[in-house]
């Protein structure tokens, strides 16, 4: 049994490892994108040094293995099965976690002048409609006030930057699924919604008198009830091709500009291998944990490893916008709260937390 244990652990934090300096949005910490390269002959020229190839390759194979020997045996541990029944208990909490995680980074982006990503920047003064936009879609949805009309306004906002203004928006895709989200769920609680909601439907308020909205609230929840279960459905892939995106088109596709990053950073002083190695290591994990995310396969084991990534990329690239990635932070902890949800490999494959052919393993 311990053994279960240690080979499972030992996966994790080879992913983690592995993947460490993969979460980065290049742009956002390179100024000179760098001399073109050719994706194709770049990755040929890394993987055909031996030693490369090697670690390459045994990396792949030790973090497949590993799945593999996980998924034959497939403990329960007793500390999951109680991670699982608490984390149960917060599903009400996802809207208020989704409003915090986009209200702070577009209010951050009113105020500093930028559409979404720290690279697509506007003049406040010569845009003042713009920041008056951003920041009260933010604060809107910071206070959870009309959360469905206002997370409506950002996606067609987002909508509109891609269309008209700029399509590099894209490096922000994961505002999308969030907004949906949002859309689905409403407020939630705590907020302000909820708050007004309550006041507006108990009789002979003076506000429920006057109040035109917040019953449209109760029928916008009846509404969209039967869609609330496909939440994590969007969640999920929608973090997933935020992923593959980064790790396909702002590594392996653009490698140039991420070797200037593990230049820039020494990142070969942290672990001493080629820094084509890092590129490629850097691309297919992103890659790899965005996969296994639209597949909701582990789900919660890579919103877990895609958590510490965003935390050790902060820590690690101290120039890199913390707001920026906010987003990714609450995605990815809702993600961990909620699990796969519909149409995933954890659903159709997973067993129940605890079964009668499957004990609980007790810690040692």
């Amino acid at each position: 049994m311990a053994s279960r244990s240690v080979t499972t652990v030992l996966l994790a934090v080879l992913a983690a490892v592995a993947a460490r300096p993969a979460a980065a949005h290049v742009d956002y910490v390179t100024e000179d994108p760098g001399d073109p390269t050719n994706a194709v002959a770049f990755l040929t020229e890394v993987l055909s040094d031996p030693l490369n190839a090697a670690l390459f390759a045994g990396s792949g194979v030790a973090v497949v293995a590993g799945m593999a020997a996980y998924l034959w045996v497939r403990p329960t541990i007793l500390d999951i099965v109680v991670l699982r029944e608490k984390l149960a208990g917060y599903g009400d909490l996802i809207p208020w976690m989704l409003r915090l995680s986009i209200g702070l980074p577009l209010v951050g982006a009113g105020f500093q002048g930028y559409l979404f990503a720290p690279t697509l920047t506007f003049d406040t003064a010569a845009n003042p409609f713009l920041r008056v936009l951003f920041i009260g879609i933010g604060f809107c949805v910071l206070f959870g006030i009309a959360t469905r009309i206002v997370s409506t306004t950002g996606l067609l906002t987002f909508a509109w930057v891609l269309a008209a203004v700029d399509p590099g928006v894209v490096i922000a895709m994961e505002y999308v699924p969030v907004f949906l989200a949002l859309i689905v769920l409403g407020g939630g609680r705590p907020s302000a919604d909820d708050m007004l909601l309550e006041v507006a439907s108990t009789p002979e308020t003076y506000y429920g008198r006057v109040d035109p909205v917040h019953h449209l609230k109760a029928f916008l929840d009846e509404t969209t009830a039967p869609a609330r279960r496909y939440v994590p459905l969007i969640l999920r892939v929608g973090m997933g091709v935020t992923f593959v995106y980064l790790g396909l088109i702002q590594k392996l596709a653009d490698p140039a500009s991420v070797l200037l990053v593990v230049e820039k950073y020494d990142l070969t002083s942290v672990v001493p291998v080629d820094p084509g190695l890092w590129v490629v290591g850097a691309g297919v994990t992103e890659i790899a944990v965005g996969l296994a995310l639209v597949a909701g396969f582990f789900t919660r084991g890579a919103a877990a490893v895609s958590f510490v990534l965003f935390t050790t990329t902060l820590f690690g690239l101290p120039d890199d916008p913390v707001l920026a990635h906010v987003v990714l932070f609450g995605m990815a902890s809702a993600v961990f709260t909620l699990g796969s949800g519909p149409f995933s490999f954890d659903q159709w494959f997973g067993r129940p937390a605890l079964d009668e052919n499957e004990p609980v393993i007790p810690a040692d």
